[in-house]
């Protein structure tokens, strides 16, 4: 079955391909009317459509990690011990694991902008509900379904980012909605403790959710394939194409487990979501009991809290901004896929590593201190869907951008559970601080040893 979803035929011309830069932006500043005349451009439109999934993805990121924020003092109104807490935060995971394939599957067969759609109105609707949760097990319900409507976010942003972006601008369009999964907490942080302190937990949730719902209905009216967007001219159709880029949409291959098992023993596809599982863990660490570890173990105020917890969000969105600059400078200085992708990773996780050195110190400010430098290296290495994009096959890119997810967010199920065992049956987060650590390293490991050349890996044989 040929593809439609790469530029099969009709290849440019290897001068396209090694046009100069200069040229290339030249020639995307200059569109074309109905008339064939130059005018004008002031943005080219996939930065435009960039803009979209980071607003998004913020949102995403945002929503599932607003019962951190709320954790306390729900905690108080609902009796939740800390393992019983580290169940409620990991059950979001349960389902948006499990629903990874089956929204990869809705992906290829909707496309991207009706199941964004679907995705973002669906979680913010939950999100707003989990304000009206009287006990455990209607928090319970309302975070699987919150996991199970958010789990297309990530596969869809991997189409956007093959279909609008050339490969030289992949991973830094990668960082920039990456970043959204920070700067929701990280500039946002006293606003939600202000508005629990003021306003109540619940009403929180109901905020953020209203707000998520419009959000929805601005991305259906914005949000078109390049090649169906009105705005989009032949010239940024022609530049994308000629670097890699898939503009044109269409019938992928039909679902069946027979390519899931396929996907899941491909070196590249297995390694990268070893070592994002590693990434993950990191990140769900901060995501879920950073605050009461800071508030807990640390005997911070909840005002000193709504501080210091913002320092590791901005260092993590500084990192993710530098590991796709320096992810893409690494290719063109190399013309190495495997060297510039992976190298940023490697170094990330290394960093990430450094959490364990907290559980030794006494001062709050080298605690925070090491954490921000933790999570600067865990924003670095948040380029593992930049990478599968690079090697997905071609009529399989949103099941592998299910598959991949669904491997790597098993980290938001064990991690959440293991810190709340470890902290309650120790009295203490130095054990938790020890697993994230070793963890890393592991996730390093596995981009050197196992992920292999970065290229696309061509479709099964029984494809063909």
């Amino acid at each position: 079955m040929s593809s439609c979803l790469l530029p099969c035929h009709n290849q440019p011309s290897r001068s396209r391909l090694a046009a100069p830069d200069n040229d290339r932006r030249e020639s995307e500043e200059v569109g074309s009317d109905a008339h064939g005349q130059g005018r004008p451009r002031s943005m080219p439109v996939r930065y435009r459509m960039l803009g979209l999934i980071a607003v998004l993805t913020t949102l995403n990121y945002l929503d599932r990690t607003l019962l951190s924020i709320a954790a306390p003092a729900m905690t108080a109104d609902l009796g939740l011990d800390p393992a019983t807490l580290g169940v409620v935060f990991s059950v979001f995971s349960w389902s948006y694991a499990i629903a990874q394939v089956p929204g990869g599957i809705v992906l290829d067969r909707l496309g991207v902008r009706t199941t964004y759609f679907l995705s973002v109105t669906l979680w913010s609707l939950f999100t707003a509900l989990q304000g009206a949760a009287f006990g455990l097990w209607s928090l319970l319900v309302t975070r699987l379904c919150l996991g199970a409507a958010e789990a297309p976010c990530f596969p869809a942003n991997s189409r956007v980012l093959v279909s609008w972006f050339p490969q030289r601008e992949r991973a830094r369009a990668n960082s920039v909605y990456a970043v959204g999964q920070y700067v929701g907490i990280a500039f946002m942080s006293p606003l939600l403790f202000w508005t629990v302190a003021t306003f109540g937990w619940r009403a929180l949730f109901f905020i953020v959710g209203g707000i998520g719902v419009v959000l929805g209905f601005v991305w259906l009216r914005l949000y078109r394939d390049p090649s169906r967007h009105p705005s989009v001219t032949q010239a940024e159709l022609d530049l994308i194409a000629a670097d890699g880029g898939v503009v044109s949409s269409g019938a992928s291959l039909p679902f069946s487990w027979r390519n899931v098992r396929w996907l899941i023993t491909r070196r590249q596809v297995f390694g990268a979501s070893l070592g994002q599982f590693a990434t993950n863990s990191t990140l769900i660490f901060f995501l879920t009991w950073f605050p009461t570890y800071l508030a807990v173990e640390r005997k911070m105020s909840w005002i000193s809290v709504g501080f210091y917890a913002t320092l590791p969000f901005i260092a993590a969105s500084i990192g993710v901004l530098a590991g796709g600059q320096i992810s893409d400078w690494l290719v063109r200085r190399t013309a190495s896929l495997s060297i510039g992708r992976k190298f940023p990773v490697v170094a990330g996780l290394m960093l990430s590593s450094t959490i364990i050195l907290a559980a030794g110190l006494d001062s709050n400010a080298l605690v925070i201190a090491v954490l921000s430098i933790a999570f600067f290296g865990q924003g670095m290495a948040n380029l593992g869907w930049t990478l599968i994009s690079e090697v997905a096959p071609a009529s399989l890119v949103g099941l592998t951008g299910g598959v991949f997810n669904f491997c790597t967010q098993l980290a938001g199920i064990i991690t959440p559970i293991v810190i709340g065992l470890i902290v309650q049956q120790t009295g203490s987060f130095h054990g938790a601080l020890a697993f994230i650590g070793c963890v890393a390293l592991v996730g390093a490991l596995s981009y050197i040893v196992i992920v292999g050349k970065v290229e696309r890996i061509a479709p099964p044989v029984w494809t063909h």
